[in-house]
């Protein structure tokens, strides 16, 4: 298996887990190109190294570069940890969402999310790169992923249908790949699939009525800062705004619930996934 799962972190480097084979390596120029292959190389016994190679990489282009995606992309996958791969490989998908690097980035966020024991987000990742990259090659290996989230939670309505299209697509000569598929399609022999999303069904809804629960995840001065949290609440699929006081604080809010116990549950899934303080508020 790629991925070994340990809930609240990863049970081997990140280096090692956020590998998929049979990655085009010809997407940058040959010299950037060249840097990010030393880097993954050198992280392999030296990863402090090869991380200061690509810090260096991306302090020397502009974000507006083509080449930059890339360059995120792989200083996600030799990260010290899974917040900070998580933030380069959303960055990718949000920021950058018509490079190459996007379904790339979906990927590896799909198998993050599963090793972190957070099948909903699995979920949430997997669908999306089902939905805006239709045609990936990556599609399949998506599906697998997504069809595993969905079986842990007891889903397999959903969960079959994923994992049957993964068999069905092409996955090239990775035997290794199609085999670990063969063994999850085998438990959905008598599965009758459903067309309701459970992406939706894995958090508790929003509500629209006056004196709605919300979760307040941010409360600062800085736009750059709002922006960016706003970018990666977005990537994991939470209903995020803005909400500005008289204090000129910009407050970042999550969901609109119509319970306090509802909103305490988004609660525990932001502190695990974002860390932080975050807390449920009553607004009017």
């Amino acid at each position: 298996m790629i991925v070994v799962r340990r809930i609240g972190g990863w049970a081997v480097s990140l280096g090692a887990a956020l590998v998929l084979s049979g990655y085009p390596w010809i997407r940058l120029s040959a010299q950037t190109d060249s840097v990010r292959a030393a880097a993954l190389r050198i992280a392999q016994t030296r990863p402090d190294s090869g991380r200061a190679m690509m810090r260096r990489l991306l302090a020397s282009l502009s974000p507006q570069d083509s080449l930059y995606p890339g360059a995120l992309f792989t200083a996600a996958r030799i990260a010290h940890d899974a917040v900070a791969a998580a933030t380069n490989l959303q960055r990718v998908v949000v920021e950058y969402g018509r490079s190459v690097w996007a379904d790339s980035a979906l990927v590896l966020l799909t198998q993050l999310y599963f090793a972190q024991g957070d099948p909903a987000a699995t979920v949430q990742a997997a669908e999306r790169l089902r939905r805006d990259y239709p045609e990936s090659p990556l599609k399949p290996r998506a599906e697998f992923w997504g069809a595993r989230a969905y079986f842990d939670l007891k889903d397999d309505a959903h969960g079959c249908p994923l994992i049957q299209e993964a068999l069905a697509g092409p996955v090239g000569a990775d035997v290794e790949f199609k085999n670990q598929v063969s063994f999850y399609a085998a438990r959905c022999t008598n599965v009758t699939p459903t067309a309701t999303s459970a992406v939706a069904e894995s958090q508790p809804k929003a509500a629209s009525n006056a004196g709605a629960y919300a979760v307040q995840v941010l409360a600062v001065k800085s736009a750059a800062t709002v922006d960016d949290m706003l970018t990666r609440l977005k990537v994991m699929g939470f209903d995020a705004r803005v909400v500005r006081d008289t204090s000129g604080l910009f407050k970042v809010r999550v969901g609109r619930y119509a319970t306090r116990d509802e909103a305490q549950q988004v609660q525990r899934r932001l502190k695990t996934r974002i860390g932080g303080q975050p807390f449920v508020v009553e607004e009017p």
